[in-house]
């Protein structure tokens, strides 16, 4: 999907900021929605991803990193029939007259205790599966110059750009957001190297490489 929201590349922003020691939350109302993310059993009607991408450019411009969470979370529990939007409203309005109500709580230990165990755990994303890539360490490719409707990991940027294979990762689930009754398919998975010149032409720094991690279907051969 093509949106304010593929930021790679464009200029404008600013430098980013980087904060000493800077906390994991910087408020209280982040750690609960770090909390709604990662321990909701709801799933999100295509996808959370999905959903940031569909706010408005000013919205998605003036809103922080948790907020967006945020928004998806509400959207998402909307589509999926948890709650209504008259009752999302009729809450929030609530809290707007009420700034100093209590928020409810509710003690959950083994849904805390289980949720901390996934937190704490990993698992290897990758998929062994017979495919055989098309593609070996050092072929030229070019990225596909393709404009997905949904939510996508090709960077805009990179599109129709040539470049060499540098690493093959195994196979893995393509993280692009697919069509209700699609499976997510599973991809060879390759780090593609580009030069800089080739991305930012002239205004690029001398020897200036990037390395992009794309999926098979994003690349064609030379």
């Amino acid at each position: 999907m093509n949106g304010v929201h593929d930021m790679g590349g464009m200029h404008g922003f600013g430098p980013i900021e980087r904060e000493a020691n800077e906390p994991r939350f910087h408020h209280d109302w982040e750690r609960r929605v770090f909390a709604i993310r990662v321990a909701s059993p709801i799933p999100i009607p295509g996808g959370s991803r999905h959903n940031i991408e569909q706010m408005t450019p000013t919205d998605y411009l003036n809103t922080s990193y948790y907020e967006k969470w945020l928004q998806s979370r509400l959207k998402g529990f909307v589509d999926a029939g948890v709650i209504t939007a008259e009752e999302l409203e009729a809450r929030m309005a609530e809290f707007r007259d009420n700034p100093n109500a209590q928020v409810p709580r509710r003690a959950a230990p083994e849904q805390v205790a289980a949720t901390m165990t996934r937190l704490l755990s990993w698992n290897s994303p990758r998929r062994e599966v017979d495919i055989t890539p098309r593609f070996v360490v050092g072929n030229a490719v070019q990225v596909c110059n393709i404009h997905p409707p949904n939510h996508t990991r090709l960077p805009r940027y990179v599109r129709g750009k040539p470049g060499v294979v540098a690493r093959y990762y195994g196979t893995y689930d393509l993280q692009d957001t697919m069509p209700e009754g699609v499976e997510t398919p599973v991809e060879p998975l390759y780090a593609v190297r580009f030069d800089g010149r080739v991305l930012w032409g002239d205004a690029a720094d001398a020897n200036s490489v990037v390395y992009l991690d794309m999926w098979e279907s994003y690349l064609q051969s030379v």
